[in-house]
């Protein structure tokens, strides 16, 4: 009974990382675009107009997209941990959305606001959602293999490379070894 549930969590692997990822590039996206825009034609200092972004939306949706990018590559805790860093990076940015767009379309006249900060809100709300499911299921999820981690074992005293057949000096490359190194 057990092996379905593990399939459908296998399932959700690859859409939650992409929808993940998606959500965070998306927000990213969305915070390197103007959210307001200022009129100041009228006041003293005329400027025709100007855009304000959110560059700490940017920042962290991008550091929500790294962490997804990790995510793929690590086991275990480390895994679990990055799904974490992913929410809350991810989630950090959300009381920016309403924190610039009240407070400068209340405080300047000219303001006008735009849908971006309302697609860095979505961007944001998706990551987090997929962050969430990755950090629960991480367990039940495919891992990368261990064929390519770093050999952990003796060493093995070798014969000079002169003496060795073309199949050993492979054979020892495979393993990580360096067949010509000094063999002190």
């Amino acid at each position: 009974m057990a092996e379905p549930r593990r399939s459908g969590a296998r399932r959700a692997f690859w859409p939650t990382v992409l929808l993940g990822a998606a959500g965070a590039g998306l927000a990213a996206y969305a915070g390197a675009h103007h959210w307001i825009t200022l009129d100041t034609r009228e006041s003293f200092t005329p400027v025709e107009q100007t855009g304000l972004d959110s560059p700490a939306t940017t920042a962290l949706a991008l550091v929500s997209l790294a962490a997804w990018g990790v995510f793929l590559v690590t086991r275990g805790w480390v895994r679990r941990a990055l799904a974490v860093l992913a929410a809350v990076a991810a989630l950090a940015p959300i009381p920016t959305v309403w924190t610039t767009r009240h407070d400068l379309l209340a405080d300047h006249a000219g303001a006008t606001a735009n849908g971006w900060p309302w697609v860095a809100l979505v961007g944001c709300v998706i990551a987090v959602a997929a962050a969430v499911v990755a950090v629960l299921q991480a367990p039940q999820w495919p891992e990368m293999g261990s064929k390519y981690d770093a050999p952990t074992g003796p060493v093995v005293t070798r014969r000079p490379v002169q003496e060795q057949s073309s199949l050993e000096l492979w054979k020892s490359l495979d393993e990580g070894q360096d067949p010509t190194s000094d063999q002190d």
